[in-house]
């Protein structure tokens, strides 16, 4: 992939393996999906070359006061 932003919504119990990407000029922020005693249900690794932009894991925002961002 080549620039952009490749972005993986996570929930508990996927983890997501990026120490095979290879990245050239770009960032990857990995974060935890919450619970770390939850199962593991799905396991997820990416392969491949990532030249420019970034790959961002987690948890989907949450919005306060029961907000969603799709409006």
């Amino acid at each position: 992939m080549q620039g952009g932003t490749l972005r993986l919504v996570t929930r508990p119990g996927v983890v997501v393996d990026t120490d095979s990407l290879v990245v050239e000029f770009a960032k990857v922020k990995a974060r935890s999906a919450g619970d770390a005693g939850a199962p593991v249900v799905l396991r997820v690794e990416i392969v491949g070359r990532k030249v420019y932009g970034r790959v961002v894991v987690g948890p989907a925002r949450r919005m306060p006061f029961g907000r969603s961002l799709a409006g």
